[in-house]
């Protein structure tokens, strides 16, 4: 099938992220690999290709495929990945809790991240993340709800984008991410174990459909100390 190469490299790229496969060590080769998933050499090596520029190996001529090594809890920069996806990828317990779950009218500074008028209605969706017992996330989510007629609390703290995608429709395209520091707010210390620190990490997600409309403003707030914001650059 034409995505088998997409089911090798999430298999590997799964083993890497759970340390099954160390950093320093080598993937089996390319005819191992052809026997391991019953498939051809170039369904290998485009597995491998796509492993090595998203930064999970390195391909050295007369070695093979070195591991390289991948934080376990990193939240990638460039991609659009669901909270649900992450921690099934960290293989960490992980819980979604929502404090909050409203149809607003849009205020002046809604409108300044959303394209809605006093006339459309907004979800405003408030939830932590917890990663093995901590509450390490907040999550403020505004979506425009003409895309989205109806939610629930169960569909929040299940997955959103699960049910976006799979019960909607919606096709979710790309996000543009703005990354700052900001000083904790009264919120953040009351849905966040903090341990201390008066800042946070914010990471302002301005989401859109394949259509190019953007239907969602977030703002995610992050502990720091327990993420790493990380993209790969590779050189050619």
């Amino acid at each position: 099938m034409e995505n088998k190469y997409l089911r090798i490299y999430a298999d590997l790229s799964r083993k890497i992220e759970s340390g099954e496969l160390k950093p320093q060590t080598k993937l089996p080769s390319e005819h191992e690999l052809c026997e391991l998933y019953q498939t051809s050499r170039e369904t290998v090596r485009k597995a491998l290709n796509l492993l090595a520029q998203q930064g999970y190996i390195q391909k050295i001529q007369g070695k093979g495929s070195i591991v390289l090594d991948i934080p376990r809890i990193n939240f990638p920069v460039s991609g659009l990945v669901s909270f649900k996806e992450l921690a099934e990828k960290m293989g960490r317990e992980a819980e979604t809790i929502c404090h909050q779950l409203a149809l607003i009218q849009p205020d002046a500074w809604l409108k300044e991240h959303l394209p809605v008028s006093s006339k459309d209605k907004v979800w405003k969706i408030i939830r932590s993340r917890k990663i093995d017992g901590e509450a390490m996330i907040l999550d403020r989510d505004f979506i425009a709800a003409q895309h989205v007629p109806r939610l629930t609390k169960e569909i929040c703290e299940r997955s959103l984008y699960e049910y976006l995608e799979q019960d909607l429709g919606l096709k979710i395209s790309f996000a543009k991410k703005v990354i700052s520091i900001e000083e904790a707010t009264a919120e953040d210390r009351r849905y966040l174990d903090l341990q201390g620190y008066d800042f946070i990490v914010l990471v302002k997600n301005y989401v859109y459909l394949d259509d190019a409309t953007l239907f969602q403003y977030t703002e995610s707030r992050h502990r720091p100390d327990k993420f790493q914001f990380v993209d790969f650059a590779r050189r050619h």
